[in-house]
């Protein structure tokens, strides 16, 4: 067991500014929604989505459900999306009373391969789905092209994408809406929270009601809604962030790029030509015996690595019976193969030296 101190897989980054704007929060005496939540839903729109309508919510996975629900999906509906992500897609999805329908997922983006994804159409198709993951744009210009011949709707599952673009085209712009999370590891965070992006000013209407009881203007109930509203607490944390975000975005790619340049034993994550990756994961292929892999960085070089994701959708108790007797062979491969490294913007030059050793001695142990 080496005696180097432990590298995390993830660190969120939580500073001076973001206590001092709570405190001013708390000093208010206005906490639930209010000033702050509009001034950062403003903000977030600007800084991310070229000024698109934006709604803030309680956490990625409301923004999801809430908006496909404002766009209209309900039972009897089908919704397209990957099985190799976090399983909040999927269940966003059923939560409307929609059925989630799996789709393969290409190599290169880990995202929806649109050749599955065009076998996957049905009558009941109402929207495609995609995840931008890892923070590497998925093929939007294809699922967009393949969206309007059919004439279904196009949503983004922008959680862990955030300033990640394609062809100089933010995520969060493609699709009708787009969901932003601001989980505590995400790349920027409120403490809890998600945005949706929309390009429709109707649609974000429609979020706005079902996160706020189904009311705008107070006892004014309109349609049956929840409470996902988000706090001015959270909101100025998010406030804050977003003027960090830039930085810590630059300083991932800086770390990616070098570990591109130095590790060896493992399969690098490819980067399209024209897309702009974000690494809120670092997420590499290790073809032989993954598990010892994670296991023997950890034991016998304490750095850390997660895996993201070991169970695809399709084989969780909760969501296979949506997808009996299906076969995802590039799905079920990554489950099998990924790691991701750490890449987060703490890292210090040692830290990366130490990841770079720990893992080609590993893979050579183990070849």
């Amino acid at each position: 067991m080496t005696s180097d101190e432990f590298i995390p897989p993830a660190k969120p980054i939580i500073g001076d500014e973001e206590r001092a704007a709570v405190d001013r929060v708390m000093r208010s005496g206005m906490v639930a929604q209010g000033p702050e939540v509009a001034a950062f839903e403003e903000e977030f729109s600007q800084h991310f989505v070229a000024g698109r309508p934006t709604v803030a919510v309680n956490s990625g996975t409301s923004g999801l459900h809430l908006g496909l629900l404002a766009a209209g999906i309900g039972p009897g509906d089908e919704v397209i999306v990957p099985s190799f992500t976090f399983a909040a897609t999927g269940n966003s999805v059923a939560l409307t009373g929609a059925k989630p329908v799996f789709a393969d997922i290409e190599p290169e983006t880990f995202s929806l391969d649109p050749v599955a994804v065009e076998a996957a159409i049905t009558p009941r198709t109402k929207a495609i789905m995609p995840v931008h993951l890892y923070g590497h744009p998925a093929r939007m210009r294809e699922l967009a092209e393949i969206a309007e011949r059919h004439g279904v709707a196009l949503f983004e599952d922008a959680a862990q994408a955030h300033g990640a673009s394609l062809g100089g085209r933010p995520v969060g712009t493609f699709g009708r809406f787009a969901m932003f999370s601001l989980y505590p590891t995400k790349n920027m965070t409120s403490g809890e929270g998600g945005m949706v992006t929309t390009d429709s000013p109707e649609l974000a209407r429609g979020v706005r009601l079902l996160r706020n009881q189904g009311m705008e203007k107070q006892y004014e109930n309109e349609v049956i809604g929840f409470n996902a509203r988000m706090t001015d607490i959270h909101a100025a944390i998010g406030r804050v962030q977003l003027t960090k975000v830039d930085g810590w975005t630059a300083q991932r790619r800086e770390n990616a790029a070098f570990l591109d340049a130095n590790l060896s034993g493992v399969v690098i994550p490819p980067v399209a030509h024209d897309a702009v990756h974000v690494y809120h994961q670092y997420t590499v292929r290790v073809t032989e015996d993954r598990d010892g892999f994670v296991a023997a960085l950890r034991n016998e070089h304490n750095v850390g690595s997660g895996v993201y994701y070991p169970i695809p959708n399709h084989r969780l108790p909760s969501l296979a019976p949506y997808a009996p007797g299906l076969d995802l062979p590039e799905t079920e491969r990554a489950a099998r193969e990924v790691v991701s490294l750490p890449v987060h913007p703490s890292l210090t030059a040692s830290d990366l030296d130490r990841i770079v050793t720990a893992v080609a001695a590993v893979a050579k142990a183990g070849a």
